[in-house]
């Protein structure tokens, strides 16, 4: 995607909603690259016995897969110059896998120093997984 340019964003205007589908193979791939491999991830009999519904996604990738929503709708990733959020619940993935989807609404617009701010939403089954989601985003 192109890099947006300030004077193309509007105050109240929605990113997405965007599907990002999320599987069992991926989940290991995340545990693999980012060195997380407990078993709440990987094991479902594991994570049955702990609780769980069915094994949950990692909270980081939900945050990342978030990020990499934002970054694609600023054109490039180098352009987040702020995100941050809270877990609030967890991404369920059932052996026929699972999605989050992520939209977002343009909160404030600083001319001045070229930044936006968004405040997103990722939601997984219905439930919010992510709360006070909040990027900045830089634009020329």
């Amino acid at each position: 995607m192109a890099a947006r340019a300030l004077s193309e964003v509007t105050i109240g205007e929605i990113v997405g909603p965007v599907i990002v589908p999320v599987d069992r193979a991926r989940l290991v791939d995340y545990a693999n690259a980012s060195g997380d491999q407990n078993p709440i991830h990987q094991d479902e009999a594991f994570a049955r016995s702990v609780g769980l519904p069915n094994l949950i996604a990692h909270g980081m990738w939900t945050m990342g897969a978030t990020g990499s929503v934002v970054s694609a709708w600023a054109g490039e990733a180098s352009r987040v110059v702020e995100f941050g959020t809270r877990f609030t619940s967890m991404v369920v993935v059932p052996t026929e896998g699972s999605q989050i989807e992520v939209t977002a609404v343009v909160k404030a617009i600083d001319a001045q120093a070229g930044r936006v701010t968004l405040d997103v939403t990722t939601t997984s089954a219905g439930s919010k997984v992510l709360g006070r989601c909040t990027a900045v985003v830089r634009l020329d």
